[in-house]
């Protein structure tokens, strides 16, 4: 017996109600806060580990629909209502360093996160009571399966082995697949939650769609930061907002559906998307030093969210922890900034 099983097995002991898979998950999930942050600490205690290369942050709103159908009105879908909202786009690579990142042509996952505001009711976690969060990445799965996978990726790369490379092939080709992406501008693609949630009682997953999908690039800029630039070219050639349908994908069966493995896709032809509420971003400035200032202030975690929309799976179990503490050890290191978001109609961050 291990070290780590003869842990496994002491907890049990101790709490010989919980089922040793559940015992498992808390102790690997500890494991993986604490590694992160060390991490965090030696690279810059106020640093973001979690997509941590920002393209930026808009301001906008989020129009959820009057027409949409009964077993979607759950959440902040159970009545038409218009919410502003922040959305950061980002790489999901870790720095190497403070301000070191990997360059956008090299290939990378591209995520979107949602931020709601001015949301009621009780939330599933306490250090922000009034938002909603949805996290998205620019591919309809996640790389790893479970969070022993999430451990053997961190550790393998801390320490590469054969065997570890061996049991990591799916992740490694899911990722490869992942890199191959020609993103032009993160303001024109597609986006999936990866993993499921619930919507009241049922498990769904999330999408969102722009109404004016890019064409995928041939080539890429060489620029290290192309992205970035591109959506700062984007809002100065252009008087249009930006705009997304907001859609769900309802569990059919473990088989075409599956909520424990967030490897496999949902695709639309066994759970058509159906669009629930509407994303605008309107022109606007944003690539300034306030801004970027906001950016790194927020906290994007899939456990910012109301019971309806509960996050399911032991991907997102292990989030709750890693996620949470990830962020309080970044806040206590930030004076200064504020730990409940303001919408951009309070703030008026623009530069003068």
């Amino acid at each position: 017996m291990n070290p780590l099983q003869s842990l496994i097995a002491s907890i049990s002991v101790l709490f010989n109600k919980k089922p040793l898979k559940d015992v498992k998950q808390v102790v690997l999930t500890e494991a993986i806060s604490l590694a992160i942050q060390k991490e965090q600490h030696e690279k810059g205690p106020d640093l973001r580990h979690q997509h941590p290369k920002s393209h930026g942050l808009l301001h906008g709103s989020f129009t959820v629909l009057s027409n949409i159908p009964d077993r979607c009105k759950f959440g902040v879908f159970a009545t038409p209502k218009t919410y502003p909202i922040w959305v950061r786009y980002s790489n999901g690579s870790t720095a190497k360093e403070r301000g070191v990142f990997k360059p956008d042509p090299e290939g990378d996952v591209r995520g979107m996160a949602v931020k709601l505001m001015d949301v009621g009711g009780r939330k599933l976690s306490d250090d922000e009571q009034h938002t909603q969060d949805f996290i998205l990445a620019n591919y309809p799965v996640f790389f790893l399966k479970d969070v022993q996978d999430y451990v053997d990726f961190a550790t393998f790369n801390a320490k590469p082995t054969p065997e570890l490379k061996e049991k990591l092939t799916p992740a490694f080709k899911l990722l490869q697949a992942i890199d191959a992406q020609k993103v032009g501008n993160p303001l024109l693609i597609r986006y999936w939650s990866t993993t499921p949630y619930k919507l009241g009682s049922t498990p769904i997953k999330f999408l969102v769609k722009p109404h004016k999908p890019e064409v995928p690039p041939d080539s890429l800029p060489d620029s290290p930061n192309y992205l970035r630039e591109a959506m700062v070219k984007f809002f100065a050639t252009t008087e249009e907002s930006v705009k997304f349908d907001f859609q769900v994908q309802f569990y059919v069966d473990d088989v075409k559906t599956p909520v424990e493995d967030p490897t496999k896709e949902w695709h639309e032809a066994d759970s058509p998307p159906i669009t629930v509420a509407t994303i605008e971003i309107p022109k606007q400035a944003f690539d300034f030093d306030e801004r970027k200032r906001l950016d790194e202030g927020l906290s994007f975690n899939p456990w910012h969210a109301l019971p309806d929309h509960e996050p399911l799976g032991s991907i997102n179990q292990s989030r709750r922890k890693i996620y949470k503490d990830s962020a309080k050890h970044r806040r206590e290191y930030m004076q200064g900034r504020s730990k409940e978001p303001q919408p951009y109609s309070v703030i008026h961050d623009d530069p003068k």
